[in-house]
């Protein structure tokens, strides 16, 4: 049996792009990278473990925050170089900044505008001295 992870196509940096949508409405909550290890980690785990460039280090979604993402589906497409997790976000936010999704600036008369409310200030999320995930 062919080993599923050798199917994915990483780049040049071992990674490969993943997206994670509310697996209900579809709403696409955030991005992030995950290497082999990362990936196999989310399934085997049942919860969404990406790789955190900045830090080099394997994150566990909700490590800090509480605001873990059960794994529900896990797809890739037909290039092979995306996946997306479908998930059910604990707590119903995903964004460092206290909102539901990442994605919450639209783009309307030439600039970007603000859209959705900040849910929980981030201050009371994240413990003083720890950066957002």
């Amino acid at each position: 049996m062919k080993d599923w992870l050798e199917e994915i196509h990483w780049n040049a940096d071992g990674l490969v792009p993943a997206i994670a949508q509310d697996h209900k409405t579809g709403r696409v909550l955030m991005m992030a990278w995950m290497n082999r290890e990362a990936l196999a980690l989310t399934v085997a785990e049942n919860r969404a473990i990406y790789w955190s460039r900045s830090r080099g280090k394997l994150w566990r979604k909700g490590e800090e925050s509480g605001h873990v993402q059960q794994l529900h589906e896990l797809r890739l497409d037909c290039d092979a170089d995306v996946v997306i997790l479908m998930v059910e976000q604990l707590g119903g936010i995903a964004c460092h900044t206290g909102r539901q999704s990442c994605f919450y600036r639209v783009f309307e008369e030439g600039g970007w505008k603000t859209v959705d409310p900040v849910l929980k200030d981030p201050h009371a999320i994240y413990a003083a001295g720890h950066s957002h995930e």
